[in-house]
């Protein structure tokens, strides 16, 4: 007999991952955020994580070219979850709280890693609103 899942008001989500966490889709990479990206400098992924940002609707909230929207910009170069090639990874795979959802039970790693390219591909904004008060 299986164990019935609690009520929904009694669930809680995860968007980060901790150890007794298991990950989206049951499968969690490297806890670290030093993971490689086996696709950094290929222009040619980074084009597919483009259309691969549209599709998914990453642009419904970061806007198109990820000048961010509802959601942070991804081409200003300040982070809140940490800008490596890794941090980027799990924020895609886990989530993060406050509305970034996890996309590791939909995405395979390396549609993840094409996002990543794409996102590291795109250039620095010319203007950040708020780099000086």
């Amino acid at each position: 007999m299986t164990k019935a899942a609690p009520p929904a008001a009694d669930r809680t989500l995860l968007a980060v991952r901790y150890d007794q966490h298991v990950a989206a889709g049951g499968i969690a990479p490297a806890a670290d955020t030093t993971l490689h990206n086996p696709f950094a400098g290929k222009p040619q992924l980074a084009e597919e994580g483009r259309k691969l940002f549209s599709s998914m609707n990453c642009d419904g909230c970061h806007s198109a070219g990820g000048e961010g929207w509802v959601a942070p910009s991804l081409n200003d170069d300040r982070w809140r979850y940490g800008g490596s090639d890794g941090a980027l990874f799990h924020s895609i795979y886990f989530g993060r709280p406050r509305g970034m959802p996890a996309f590791g039970g939909i995405l395979a790693p390396d549609v993840v890693w094409r996002l990543v390219t794409y996102i590291r591909s795109m250039p620095l904004a010319k203007a950040v609103p708020t780099q000086s008060w």
